[in-house]
């Protein structure tokens, strides 16, 4: 039926626009990601939905589509799923190391996001550079599993649909709803997904918050560092974790106050060759590896173990 009706509600400015129930919203972005709509409407919807700023309905709607569509990874245990969709621009992107140091601990990782970005160092970048092979299938993603280590892979392979929206941002230059519902995806079927998301506003981050409690989530949820769901190497910024949708306060902690005492050691350069230098040289003992990153990942095992500890009691139910 098109979605010029929607548009016209969504599309009224910051003040005069309408939101949408979490139906329509998913209708609407099932329509985009299905390729039934213009060109000219998607960026519309964009533009729309940039300018008016998401409701949590709209979120939920907009999830649904995607996730509906989206390729799911069968595990019999739970994973932690980790979007990365920001990359490095001052600072080195830790990602691919916070994902090695819960693979080593005997988590299933999974990190997805583009292959590049021509302003920034992608973790599909230094994934690359570590040697460590793109996992574009569900099998893929088990063998890296089986080797005990995090699997890449890229949103073309999740979803091709939703990388032709994301790819809208290289036409009209700003990004769309399309990246919000990237970074909230859980591509995984037959267990619970205790996901990673950042924020850079406060008002974003009870958005995050809401979106976690309302689907009944798994999440942990902070303020990125460079937009990336990893803690900053100088100081540990406030985490906080849902689990089944509802608050886990001793599984998070407040933000690192006062003054540092000493700076990490961290790589000189941000490109991929010598970040993936440096994340080798921590997986093996070499280097320390920043205490924010290791606080991050000692509370995301100990909520991976509270998750297990649920899954084990449905079974002996």
């Amino acid at each position: 039926m098109g979605i010029a009706a929607y548009i016209k509600e969504i599309g009224r400015g910051h003040e005069g626009a309408r939101s949408l129930n979490r139906d329509q919203a998913q209708d609407l972005m099932g329509q985009v990601l299905d390729g039934s709509v213009t060109d000219l409407e998607i960026g519309a919807f964009a533009l729309a939905m940039r300018i008016k700023g998401e409701t949590v309905d709209e979120l939920m709607g907009f999830f649904d589509a995607v996730q509906a569509r989206a390729l799911a990874i069968a595990s019999d245990r739970p994973v932690i799923v980790i979007p990365s969709y920001n990359g490095a621009r001052r600072l080195p992107n830790l990602t691919p190391l916070l994902a090695m140091r819960l693979a080593q601990q005997g988590a299933r990782v999974l990190v997805h996001g583009p292959r590049h970005d021509p302003a920034r160092v992608t973790s599909f970048e230094i994934f690359q550079a570590l040697g460590l092979p793109t996992a574009d299938d569900a099998a893929a993603v088990h063998e890296c599993w089986r080797r005990r280590e995090p699997a890449f892979t890229t949103t073309e392979a999740l979803s091709p649909a939703l990388q032709r929206l994301l790819d809208v941002r290289w036409v009209v230059g700003l990004r769309n709803s399309g990246h919000t519902i990237a970074k909230l995806l859980r591509p995984i079927a037959g267990a619970r997904a205790l996901g990673l998301a950042s924020y850079t506003h406060p008002e974003f981050g009870r958005l995050m918050g809401d979106f976690a409690e309302r689907t009944e989530a798994d999440l942990m949820l902070l303020r990125g560092t460079e937009g990336e769901a990893v803690a900053d190497p100088r100081r540990c910024p406030k985490l906080d974790v849902w689990l089944h949708g509802l608050a886990q306060p001793d599984l998070g902690c407040p933000a690192q106050e006062g003054s540092l005492a000493e700076l990490p050691v961290l790589p000189r350069s941000i490109d991929a060759a010598t970040v993936a230098v440096y994340i080798q040289a921590v997986a093996s003992g070499e280097k320390p590896a920043p205490a924010p990153l290791e606080r991050q990942a000692e509370l995301l095992m100990r909520s991976l173990a509270r998750l297990d500890e649920g899954r084990l009691r449905e079974i002996r139910a």
